[in-house]
């Protein structure tokens, strides 16, 4: 008997609602995990439910029966175009048209035939589109259907929308994040016409979850381009926050106008220390310019606690500090009103070497150093 596993989730978010003080508020999640087998066998039912109002020559759902056959009919249509004197049929140029075969270690793969791009784009049967999107799904830490579009469209042509909502509606992360959202929505971060004109600067309260003395996660956002830089805390101090600050500065610069939904009392404290260690830097405080910029940062600060919830669950470790990078690294490659915070930053599609290529997940585990790359 599959068991459901239940988990009550507790976290602090570090709310900053004025200049008087902080205030903290308790949020209390309970859900029920639906394990990964579960979910399979969920998914799969309601993908045949689909399949049962298909046409039959459907391009999108393949059998591993009908998989096989599309190859050999595609090693007969090439045959027959490329043989003189052989009779050519409309359905050969037909198939040549959508199908072309590729060989690596003597596997065949169905892909779309490589245009002037020269990306592969693979087609994916119906036993391996639940690992498909269960890995894409964890690694866009849980986006939702434009992020797994955004990021499938890379690797495969024939998985649909309708798929990807199928297995949306059975993630119990997903279910969540959308009870979470139900507290406020929130408006789109204000848009600066420059790179690094503006910043912002936020806390979540760790201290229930404290590790090695550290208490509190430090978030940094760059107002443009969206992009966040995690940082573990052992104090809310103004010195330990300006410190982690110049870290980031000296990467990509400082801003014209710091602000945070702390309020311009702990704002115009970390500016004065800025100014103390780096006295070139000279940095405005402002304010943030929506009036419901503060359920922004709630909603934020909650994606990043359940991500790093996942991630510790999955290591089955405490040691959240040590996962912000790989938090931080998943945040800022989600997909967002076109493109991904970490392509807005840097201009190119984050990638992690093979894992993010054009090879199958089941080619990329076969690989051996230096014999195959």
């Amino acid at each position: 008997m599959i068991a459901i596993l239940k988990s009550v989730i507790r976290y602090k978010i570090a709310v900053f609602c004025s200049d008087v003080g902080t205030g903290i508020v308790d949020v209390y999640i309970i859900t029920m995990a639906i394990d990964k087998n579960t979910m399979r066998s969920k998914f799969n039912e309601q993908i045949q439910l689909i399949l049962m109002n298909k046409r039959q020559d459907n391009n999108a759902f393949l059998s591993t029966s009908d998989y096989s056959r599309v190859i050999q009919q595609v090693k007969k249509s090439k045959k027959s175009l490329n043989t003189v004197g052989e009779k050519k049929t409309t359905k050969d140029y037909r198939v040549i048209r959508k199908y072309d075969i590729l060989v690596m270690d003597g596997k065949e793969h169905l892909i779309r035939p490589i245009d002037e791009k020269n990306v592969v784009l693979y087609y994916a049967t119906i036993d391996e589109l639940f690992d498909i999107l269960y890995d894409t799904h964890s690694a866009i830490g849980h986006g939702g259907r434009n992020r797994m579009v955004s990021e499938l469209k890379h690797n495969y042509c024939n998985i649909t929308n309708e798929t990807i909502m199928v297995f949306l509606k059975l993630c119990a992360e997903c279910h969540k994040k959308a009870a979470c959202s139900k507290i406020g929505v929130a408006p789109k971060p204000t848009l600066q016409p420059t790179f690094n004109s503006r910043g912002q600067v936020d806390l979540i309260d760790m201290q229930t979850q404290r590790h090695n003395d550290y208490r509190f996660i430090m978030k940094y956002q760059e107002y443009l381009t969206k992009y966040i830089v995690l940082k573990p805390l052992k104090s809310k101090c103004a010195e330990e926050v300006a410190y982690n600050l110049i870290e980031i500065y000296t990467l990509f610069g400082a801003p014209s106008i710091l602000q945070s939904c702390s309020g311009k009392k702990f704002v115009t404290s970390v500016i004065n220390k800025l100014h103390v260690i780096w006295d070139e830097v000279k940095i405005d405080y402002g304010w943030p310019k929506h009036s419901e910029s503060q359920e922004s940062v709630e909603m934020t600060n909650r994606d990043v606690q359940e991500m790093l919830s996942v991630w510790m669950d999955k290591k089955n470790s405490l040691d959240w500090p040590s996962a912000l990078k790989f938090i931080q690294f998943k945040k800022n490659r989600t997909f967002h009103s076109g493109t991904s915070p970490y392509e807005a930053m840097f201009g190119c599609t984050a990638r992690i070497n093979l894992a993010t290529s054009n090879l199958p997940n089941a080619e990329i585990t076969e690989i051996k150093p230096d014999k195959d790359l």
